[in-house]
C-alpha cells in the first residue's frame, strides 16, 4: 500500500507540473492544451506501447520446446495469481533481463532474454517471472507508459514555452520572460525526469514484494538480483543501444545503472535496497 500511495503521489506531482507548464505557456488555454495533449499521448501509449516495445527489443515468440520450464512456471504462477496466461517472448541478446508489457492483464506479454536464461537457475528465473507478473497484476505497464508520455509532453511544452516566450513575448519585461522561459526549458523536463524515475523505482519495489509473496519467499528473487549485480562490471564497456535506453524502465533490473547521486536518475532502486526488503519476506 505504501508503494501504491507513493506512486499515486508522484503521478499527481507529474500531472501538476505538466499543467503548470501548460499554464505558463498560455494561461488557462495553455493548461487545456496540455491536458488535451496528455490525453492523446496516453491514449496512443495505452493501445500501442506493447507492440512498440516488442519491436524495439526485436522480440520473437518464445520457443516453448526449447524453454519448457519457462512456460510451465508462467502457467503455474498465473493460475495461482488468477491472471490470464500472457504471451511469451524471447529477446536474443546476451544482456540478462526480463520485462512485461501490454496494456492490461488480458493483453500482457512477458519476455526473457537469452542472457538471463543462461545465468539464472530455474528457481531464480521463476522468481523473476513472478516479479514480472506483479507488474501485470498491478497495471504497472500502464502506469509506466503514462509517466513516460507525460514526462515527454512536459519537455515538448517547455520547449514551446521557451520559443513562444522568447520570440513572441515582447513587452517591457521581455528579458525576464526570456529568462523565465529558459529556466522552464531546463528545469521542467529535469523535474519531470526525476519524478518519472521515482515512479519507476516505486513500482519495482511493489513488483518485488508481489513476486516474493506469490512464490512464498524472497530469497530466490534476491539471489537472482545478486547474480545479475555481480556481472554488471563485465558490461561496463558495452554500449547501450537506443532501444535499450528507451525501455530501461520496463526491465527487471537496469544492467547499466550506477550508484551514488546518479541513482536519482535510475529507473530502478539499488540492488542492495531491493535485496534487503526481499530477505524480510519468508
Amino acid at each position: 500500500m505504501k508503494s501504491f500511495a507513493k506512486t499515486t503521489l508522484l503521478l499527481g506531482l507529474l500531472t501538476g507540473l505538466f499543467l503548470a507548464v501548460g499554464y505558463a505557456l498560455g494561461g488557462r488555454g495553455g493548461a487545456v492544451i496540455a491536458l488535451v495533449l496528455a490525453t492523446i499521448m496516453n491514449f496512443g501509449m495505452y493501445w500501442f506501447s506493447g507492440s512498440m516495445v516488442l519491436k524495439m527489443q526485436r522480440a520473437i515468440p518464445l520457443d516453448t520446446k526449447a524453454y519448457p520450464y519457462i512456460e510451465k512456471a508462467v502457467r503455474e504462477l498465473t493460475a495461482k495469481d488468477n491472471l490470464p496466461m500472457p504471451k511469451l517472448y524471447f529477446v536474443d541478446t546476451p544482456i540478462p533481463n526480463a520485462f512485461a508489457t501490454g496494456r492490461n492483464p488480458s493483453h500482457a506479454v512477458v519476455a526473457v532474454t537469452r542472457g538471463i536464461t543462461e545465468i539464472l537457475n530455474e528457481r531464480e528465473l521463476r522468481a523473476v517471472i513472478a516479479h514480472e507478473l506483479g507488474h501485470v497484476k498491478n497495471y504497472d505497464m500502464l502506469v509506466s507508459t503514462i509517466a513516460a508520455a507525460v514526462g515527454g509532453a512536459i519537455s515538448i511544452l517547455a520547449e514551446m514555452a521557451f520559443w513562444g516566450g522568447s520570440l513572441f513575448g515582447g513587452s517591457d519585461e521581455e528579458g525576464n520572460n526570456f529568462l523565465g522561459s529558459l529556466a522552464m526549458l531546463i528545469l521542467a523536463p529535469f523535474a519531470a525526469m526525476l519524478i518519472q524515475m521515482a515512479v519507476s523505482r516505486s513500482r519495482e519495489f511493489g513488483a518485488d514484494a508481489h513476486g516474493a509473496n506469490l512464490i512464498g519467499q524472497g530469497s530466490d528473487l534476491a539471489s537472482a538480483l545478486q547474480k545479475l549485480e555481480s556481472i554488471k562490471p563485465q558490461l561496463a564497456g558495452v554500449q547501450q543501444r537506443p532501444n535499450e535506453q528507451a525501455t530501461a524502465h520496463l526491465m527487471f533490473t537496469n544492467m547499466f545503472s550506477m550508484q551514488g547521486l546518479s541513482s536519482l536518475f535510475s529507473t530502478h532502486p539499488s540492488t542492495k535496497a531491493r535485496v534487503a526488503r526481499l530477505m524480510k519476506i519468508r
